[in-house]
């Protein structure tokens, strides 16, 4: 399975999830029908719930004038994937998961949803960089 197909259907399970409140599994098995299961999808979807309490509090920290119950639902599953990506997948380069996110909510979303995603993924990346920056001086010998 390509990538992006298992973005997609990551989002469709997630979706799922926090709509109906299902398990994993079943979500999974939902979205794959007859296919066969794809282990980034199954990462996708595990690691997202996984680190839902940080993920939403990354988000919550880069929403302006926004609380993450106003937001779409499809738009608040997208964020919440790709900022799994972002934050917890160092196989996947945060441009890549950002790029990944918009292109995502232009199927998924509305007009607005790519545009959205895309600013509040590039806060966080943004702030990830400076962190890292940030603790590159901490561990300066020459302090």
């Amino acid at each position: 399975m390509k990538r992006r197909t298992a973005r997609e259907k990551a989002l469709q399970a997630l979706f799922q999830m926090n709509i109906s409140g299902i398990e994993v599994k079943e979500a999974i098995a939902n979205v794959l029908e007859e296919e066969q299961n794809d282990s980034f999808l199954q990462q996708l979807v595990e690691g997202t719930i996984q680190h839902l309490p940080q993920i939403d509090a990354e988000i919550q920290k880069h929403l302006e004038n926004w609380t993450l119950d106003r937001l779409a639902k499809v738009d608040i599953t997208i964020l919440r994937m790709g900022m799994y990506e972002l934050l917890f997948n160092e196989d996947v380069p945060e441009n890549v998961a950002i790029n990944e996110a918009i292109e995502i909510a232009k199927i998924f979303g509305d007009d607005h949803s790519g545009k959205f995603i895309n600013g509040i993924l590039s806060k966080a990346k943004e702030e990830n960089e400076r962190k890292r920056s940030g603790e590159e001086e901490d561990d300066s010998p020459f302090d």
